[in-house]
C-alpha cells in the first residue's frame, strides 16, 4: 500500500499571534513556524501504518512558499519516504484549491490511502479532506482516532455526538486525523541531518493543470475584543440580577 500524506506549515501553537498593523491578516514576519499539529499525527499515523507492515511508500506533500520546504524536511525526518513540494507565493490558499492540488498529486501517484489533518490551526477550515474525497469518488472517514486496516478494507473509529462511530471503508479512502489518533514521535538529530539531504521534487500548480485562484475576499482581520474586568457580588441575589439584565444568560 502507498500512503500520501498532506501537510501545511503554520504559526508555532506556543506563538502569541498578532494581527497586522494593516488588518491584512497575521503578521508570519520572523515568527517560529512548524508543522500543524494535526497533519504531524497524520504523518504518525502513516509511519505506523508502515512500521506495522501494512505499507511500503509515505509520500509527503505541501503546497505554500519556498520556506515549506523546511515542513517536508521535517516529515522526512519522521520517516517519510519521499516529498513533493508545491510552490505557491499565494500565502492564503483555500481549501478548495489545496483539495484540487492533492487530487492531482493522488492521481499523479496514484495511492491507496491519502491522510490529511482534519484542520489547520490557522485558518480552521476542517474542509479539504471532505472535498478532496469528493473530487476523487473515494472513501471518506473524518476525524478518526483509531485505523486498522485490512486486506480490502479500512476501518476507522471516530467520535460524535452521540459517542464513537466506527466505519468500514472501502479502499482507496481519504482519512483525516483527530487529537486522539497517537502521539508523534520525537525526530532525532541524525534522521534531521539525513532529511537536510534528501532531494525534494517540486511541482507547480501549472504543470499539475490546477487554478488556484482566490473565491473568497477577506476585508480585514480583527484581534479579539479584550475581556472585561469581572466584579466581586455582595450576594446571590445581586448575582442573579447582573446574569438576568447585564450578561442576559436568564
Amino acid at each position: 500500500m502507498k500512503i500520501l500524506v498532506g501537510i501545511k506549515r503554520v504559526v508555532d501553537p506556543n506563538v502569541a499571534i498578532h494581527v497586522k498593523s494593516d488588518g491584512s491578516g497575521v503578521e508570519t514576519t520572523n515568527i517560529k513556524m512548524t508543522m500543524n499539529p494535526f497533519c504531524e499525527i497524520a504523518v504518525e499515523e502513516a509511519l505506523r501504518i508502515r512500521e506495522a507492515g501494512n505499507a511500503k511508500e509515505i509520500i509527503v506533500v505541501s503546497a505554500g512558499p519556498k520556506n515549506s520546504q523546511e515542513t517536508l524536511r521535517s516529515a522526512l525526518a519522521m520517516g517519510a519516504d519521499r516529498a513533493i513540494h508545491i510552490p505557491v507565493e499565494e500565502t492564503r490558499l483555500e481549501p478548495l484549491a489545496v483539495a484540487k492540488l492533492l487530487q492531482a498529486v493522488t492521481t499523479r501517484e496514484q495511492p491507496d490511502l491519502v491522510l490529511l489533518g482534519k484542520q489547520t490551526i490557522d485558518d480552521d477550515y476542517n474542509q479539504t479532506g471532505q472535498m478532496l474525497a469528493s473530487l476523487l469518488g473515494w472513501s471518506l472517514g473524518t476525524f478518526a482516532s483509531k485505523i486498522k486496516v485490512g486486506d480490502e478494507m479500512l476501518t476507522v473509529t471516530r467520535e460524535i455526538d452521540g459517542g464513537m462511530e466506527t466505519l468500514r471503508l472501502t479502499r482507496p479512502v481519504v482519512v483525516t486525523s483527530d487529537l486522539r489518533l497517537n502521539e508523534p514521535r520525537y525526530v532525532t538529530l541524525p534522521n534531521i541531518m539525513k532529511a537536510k539531504r534528501k532531494t525534494i521534487e517540486s511541482l507547480s500548480a501549472e504543470e499539475l493543470g490546477v487554478d488556484i485562484a482566490p473565491r473568497l475576499e477577506i476585508l480585514a482581520v480583527e484581534p479579539p475584543a479584550g475581556r472585561k474586568a469581572g466584579v466581586i457580588v455582595g450576594s446571590v441575589a445581586e448575582l442573579v440580577d447582573k446574569l438576568k439584565n447585564e450578561a442576559k444568560v436568564i
